[in-house]
């Protein structure tokens, strides 16, 4: 199944990414398929790779929790995020369900269809499935502010008795190992993104300008992007597993902790070696390589950083129990 949202609705990166994704008879049938159309979009437009991922997770979200298909001609959003001076509560009233409150770092809410969004109620935190064409009650608030990232859609989204249907039992977002798999599909739009990032390093080689201290940088960016392909590759690999599906949470974790890292490490060092061999110039008057560089610099930092490695080292340690298992080849 594709859904064949309106280019003008969404832009033509982001109908054409969603176009792409192969959802039946699940997402898990063609899980690295599904990365490298993430990866691919990234490459180019970070903001059409950012919306297509969350189109993605929240088919694969309710592939596994029994929330229903999603429909040809959506655009679904996941809005998960908390903050601390932000609250979302769902109540139940009879047989339906209401949200109430205000959910921060909501992509996609300018032009979202529908949205899985995790709510706090009287048993638990719940997911919840809302109909953003029929919720006349929901505001935007907090506008986007920053250069990067811009034309995603972020805001802050106020709900007012907002009508809304339960995804799976309390808990199971969070629970689930598919928490985890998604976690890694953020990551291969980063790749993606990377890969754009080092176009005006890999021209000036091929146009005879670099010299041997720029052919040095982009060796780095070749050996640094074909080892976070490869963590992905064989990511994707495992995921797709049947048996991943009822995997230990603590394995899914390892391995998106791991492959996000690789990643994360990737971007970094092509955004500093294609800055220190090709000067300012490509910041300065490539505005498509400027708003790229700005696009992924803040899409990378849904990486926890230090934090996430500091998680890893605590799961390795608990898996591994101090010997060495779980990195030798």
């Amino acid at each position: 199944m594709t859904s064949a949202v309106s280019p003008r609705l969404v832009g033509d990166a982001l109908a054409r990414a969603v176009a792409t994704l192969r959802l039946a008879p699940s997402p898990r049938a063609h899980v690295l398929a599904n990365w490298r159309v993430l990866a691919q979009a990234g490459e180019f437009d970070l903001d059409a790779a950012r919306l297509a991922e969350a189109h993605l997770d929240a088919a694969t979200i309710t592939d596994e929790l029994g929330g229903g298909a999603v429909e040809p001609g959506t655009l679904w959003g996941v809005w998960a995020a908390g903050s601390p001076d932000t609250a979302l509560y769902a109540t139940r009233d009879g047989a339906g369900w209401y949200l109430t409150g205000r959910k921060p770092w909501c992509s996609g809410s300018d032009r979202c269809t529908h949205a899985l969004i995790t709510a706090t109620a009287a048993d638990g935190d719940r997911v919840f499935a809302v109909d953003l064409r029929a919720s006349d009650e929901i505001r935007n608030g907090d506008p986007w502010r920053g250069v990067g990232m811009r034309d995603s859609g972020t805001a802050t989204v106020r709900f007012t008795a907002t009508r809304a249907h339960p995804v799976g039992a309390p808990g199971a977002y969070l629970e689930r190992p598919g928490f985890w798999h998604g976690a890694v599909a953020v990551a291969a739009a980063w790749f993606g993104g990377a890969v754009g990032a080092a176009a005006p390093l890999r021209e000036r080689l091929a146009d005879g300008r670099g010299d041997e201290h720029d052919a040095a940088h982009l060796g780095r960016v070749d050996a640094a992007l074909a080892g976070a392909g490869a963590v992905l590759r064989a990511a994707a690999a495992e995921v797709a597993d049947p048996a991943a599906v009822t995997e230990p949470a603590t394995l899914a974790r390892r391995r998106a902790l791991r492959a996000r890292a690789a990643v994360e490490d990737a971007v970094e060092t092509v955004l500093r070696s294609t800055g220190r061999a090709t000067g300012p110039k490509p910041l300065a008057h490539d505005a498509h390589h400027a708003r790229h560089v700005a696009d992924l610099e803040v899409f990378v930092r849904q990486s926890h950083a230090e934090r996430d490695l500091a998680a890893l080292g605590h799961v390795a340690t608990e898996l591994d129990g101090g010997r060495a298992d779980g990195v030798r080849l």
